[in-house]
């Protein structure tokens, strides 16, 4: 699905002082098909009550799903922007960090729809969401 192998060192600089690095979303590793990445559960991550904010998981997946729909495009002639997000927050978490893996389910011409699974330490599902992009002209 992506255009060519994925460079980590350089999503991590496009991440650099913006909101990503602000949650300390890091991409940590990808296939063919899919792109992985960290967050961690802390006082940037977490609401009032100690618990992983449900804003903080939604950012994660659509920080995911919008760089591995980037990855799909050619960027000198097309961006991806996002249409619609949802998800359900199934596990709560306090502490550590979490780890979101976005995968493909449609690539099209117009539009990409990508799922996003986000995991605790132990590999139990915290959030899953899906990502629905247009795919536009750069202008």
């Amino acid at each position: 699905v992506f255009r060519s192998p994925v460079n980590l060192d350089q999503l991590n600089a496009l991440s650099a002082n913006n909101l990503i690095a602000h949650l300390g979303i890091v991409f940590t590793a990808a296939g063919e098909d899919w792109l992985e990445a960290t967050m961690p559960v802390d006082e940037r991550t977490r609401q009032p009550y100690g618990l992983l904010h449900g804003g903080a998981s939604v950012a994660l997946a659509e920080t995911l799903g919008s760089m591995a729909g980037g990855l799909c495009v050619d960027p000198q002639r097309e961006a991806v922007v996002g249409l619609e997000i949802n998800a359900n927050h199934l596990r709560a978490v306090r502490s550590g960090v979490v780890t979101g893996t976005a995968r493909a389910l449609h690539v099209g011409r117009t539009t990409q729809v990508w799922e996003i699974r986000i995991e605790n330490e132990a590999g139990k599902p915290v959030c899953i969401s899906r990502l629905t992009l247009a795919v536009v002209p750069v202008a």
